[in-house]
């Protein structure tokens, strides 16, 4: 089974490994960062609220991949087949930290800062949760609803890059009406 069912203390653990690991690459990640470049930061105005903007920061990994986290054998052994590969990703976000395998475009920023709005409004250990019980849900990573919320505003963005519109609005209604 490539998605095992998980009693409540399984998901506890699993969560709160996903939250620590998030914490760590955060913290190492950070001192490495740079804020958005005067250009990301103007595309990105007018979608995101100023505090977002002013407290994200970029690192375009050179030749480095983020690596699986280090439970991920564990989480083998219980069942789970279908991971998602962090380094065969374009970029990850670690709370308010985005770690990229390539250069940002407009499109990957976009998405990327979506969910650092995510991180936002829900804390990195409510973001962990969701993000497990998605994939549990949904039987893979295209299924969470945490990521398809990203690439759907995200695809909003890429259709009318200039119709403003307010992410934190819209992050904030999914949560309302529990999509996420």
């Amino acid at each position: 089974m490539a998605t095992p069912q998980l009693p409540p203390e399984q998901f506890a653990h699993v969560s709160g490994l996903v939250s620590e690991y998030i914490s760590a690459h955060q913290v190492r990640a950070k001192p490495h960062a740079l804020p958005m470049n005067p250009a990301q930061r103007a595309t990105m105005e007018g979608f995101f609220l100023p505090q977002v903007l002013d407290a994200t920061r970029i690192l375009v990994l050179g030749g480095l991949r983020v690596e699986n986290p280090p439970f991920y054998p564990t989480l083998r052994e219980m069942g789970f087949a279908n991971l998602p590969d962090f380094s065969m990703m374009a970029a990850v976000t670690f709370c308010d930290v985005v770690v990229s395998h390539q250069p940002f475009t407009d499109g990957l920023l976009f998405h990327e800062l979506v969910h650092v709005e995510q991180y936002r409004q829900l804390g990195i250990q409510r973001f962990a949760e969701l993000y497990v019980r998605g994939f549990l849900t949904g039987g893979g990573y295209d299924r969470i609803p945490l990521e398809v919320n990203a690439y759907t505003l995200d695809e909003r963005f890429d259709r009318q890059p200039d119709q403003r519109f307010s992410v934190s609005d819209v992050v904030s209604q999914w949560i309302g009406e529990n999509r996420l």
